[in-house]
């Protein structure tokens, strides 16, 4: 009994060490079976034939996936629209109305409306001057003619360059061109909105309206005393203005003019009043090619033969006053010598015009730059029409491709 006992106490003191489990024997059972099939399949070396092969079937699988869900999605969309019920217009229900065709008219009766490009509108493209240099041979008129605008408008825009003297222009020089016919008018102090839309013939809303003038009914204030600074440049769209008259407004020199290098019966008496130049020259005549002689002052020629053919036109180089007119004993001809007062040297500028065939002005006539002063000729020692053209600058005669544009 003690025995037994003693057996019993020494179990209890020392019991059997705990069997540890296999983690493969805790694995769900299908888990089991596919590392089975799979260590099956690596001993034959089939492994990678294998995930090549799952790999192909997933990616068919995700294919087949998509499409599925895209027709779905597709198909309901087209029953959704076939479900819809026609628009009608007033017809039957069973009746379509198909949408008729472009064909560049309206296909319908009554007024229709050809569709173009290009349509002509009242108000201009644009509201904002441009400049133009002025090139040689150009005109008023041809500028005009350019951007289509009268005359006048190019004189009422160019006051401070132009003087309203149309033969004033001259190439190099830069005009402002409007978008429209009308007057560019400089604001001055104490001017009021009636008073200058009156003396420009137009309407005070006619300026305010313009949007380049960035005015506005709101603020532009009493029109007696507008909220206008002064010096403000107005455009005022379709207006006019008097032009100055330059038949009477000549200009005196500190000096008589007279001749400075011509003698004989064509030499004109002192001359008090008359036009002076604008200090810029253009060629006298309509072709620029040498004839005969280059300025040379080795050989004692002064000046430059022009050529061309008896009769054509000559024209003042610039503007000024006639103080030779006649014939010429020394060798000239018929001559012509224009004084064009001073430079902005003070030195006095004068033209001269020989051989002429004929002569279209006479002495103390105020020319402007452009005018015809007389015809190309042979007169004098001459052995072809041609004109012989000087240039005189103070005592010296200088060379006139020096000053003449191209």
């Amino acid at each position: 009994m003690d025995e037994k006992r003693a057996s019993q106490d020494a179990l209890n003191d020392n019991p059997s060490p705990r069997r540890t489990p296999d983690p493969a024997e805790e694995r769900p059972q299908l888990l089991q079976g596919w590392d089975y099939v799979w260590e099956r399949i690596t001993r034959l070396g089939l492994g990678d034939v294998a995930l090549r092969v799952g790999s192909a079937m997933v990616t068919i699988a995700l294919i087949g996936l998509i499409i599925w869900v895209m027709k779905g999605f597709f198909l309901g969309g087209e029953m959704s629209m076939n479900a819809a019920a026609p628009l009608q217009f007033g017809g039957s229900e069973d009746e379509g109305i198909p949408l008729p065709s472009y064909a560049g008219s309206a296909p319908i009766e009554g007024l229709s409306r050809s569709v173009e490009t290009h349509t002509d509108a009242d108000s201009p493209s644009r509201y904002e001057f441009v400049e133009y240099q002025v090139q040689t041979g150009d005109s008023i008129y041809a500028i005009a003619e350019k951007f289509g605008l009268t005359p006048s408008t190019i004189l009422f825009c160019n006051y401070n360059t132009l003087y309203d003297n149309p033969a004033f222009i001259s190439p190099g020089e830069v005009l402002q061109i409007p978008p429209t016919d009308g007057v560019l008018y400089t604001w001055n102090e104490g001017d009021g909105l009636n008073g200058v839309a009156n003396g420009l013939n137009v309407t005070p809303e006619a300026i305010i309206d313009w949007p380049a003038n960035n005015l506005s009914a709101d603020t532009i204030g009493d029109y007696a005393h507008p909220n206008i600074a002064a010096g403000t440049q107005i455009f005022a769209p379709g207006g006019t203005k008097v032009f100055t008259d330059w038949t009477t407004a000549l200009f005196t020199r500190d000096e008589a003019a007279t001749s400075s290098s011509l003698w004989g019966q064509g030499k004109c008496a002192a001359v008090i009043g008359g036009f002076t130049g604008t200090g810029t020259y253009e060629w006298p005549t309509s072709d620029h090619y040498i004839s005969g002689y280059e300025y040379s002052p080795e050989t004692n020629h002064w000046g430059i033969d022009i050529g061309g053919k008896t009769g054509n036109p000559i024209y003042a180089t610039d503007s000024g006053v006639v103080v030779y007119a006649g014939w010429n004993d020394v060798g000239y001809g018929n001559v012509i010598a224009i004084d064009h007062g001073e430079n902005a040297d003070g030195k006095t500028v004068q033209s001269v015009y020989a051989h002429l065939s004929s002569i279209a002005v006479g002495c103390g006539t105020s020319v402007y730059q452009g005018d015809i002063i007389g015809y190309m000729g042979s007169t004098g020692r001459s052995t072809g029409p041609h004109l012989h053209f000087e240039l005189i600058i103070g005592s010296f005669k200088a060379n006139p491709h020096a000053y003449l544009g191209e």
